[in-house]
């Protein structure tokens, strides 16, 4: 078994994902249309170029998305997409481009269980928790 997050969007799919593909080093694998699917004749004519369904690789995880109606859309809320990494320098260039253009809710700091950890809200509304976690040393 696989498990992965989906994430829905306000018409913003596409834009978000190509975000954290340039600023997360992570890789679209997947991105599909509205108007290239069957479904296109079932949304506005204005919703055809929006994504109905896209694949992003992130780290070993997928992270999978679409824009939904506006009638269906709700902000999302009640979780949060954790990134784990190792590097304090990766943790604090991954914040602070999830930061640009959102908000902080948690700045990035030093914790008792990590070296750094951090919560921001992206310009898409996706929280986001960096974890830089502490180097486990040999005993």
């Amino acid at each position: 078994m696989k498990v992965s997050t989906t994430l829905h969007f306000n018409g913003q799919c596409e834009a978000a994902f190509k975000l954290y593909e340039r600023r997360l080093g992570a890789k679209i694998e997947f991105l599909l249309k509205w108007g290239e699917s069957p479904a296109g004749d079932q949304v506005p004519p204005e919703w055809r170029d929006k994504v109905l369904h896209a694949r992003l690789k992130l780290g070993g995880a997928d992270l999978v998305g679409g824009d939904v109606l506006a009638r269906d859309y709700r902000q999302p809320q009640g979780f949060s997409v954790m990134l784990a990494v190792d590097d304090p320098q990766n943790a604090e260039q991954m914040f602070a481009a999830l930061g640009d253009g959102g908000s902080v809710k948690l700045p990035l700091q030093k914790t008792f269980w990590a070296p750094l950890y951090g919560v921001v809200v992206d310009r898409y509304s996706i929280t986001w928790e960096v974890n830089c976690e502490a180097p486990v040393i040999a005993s």
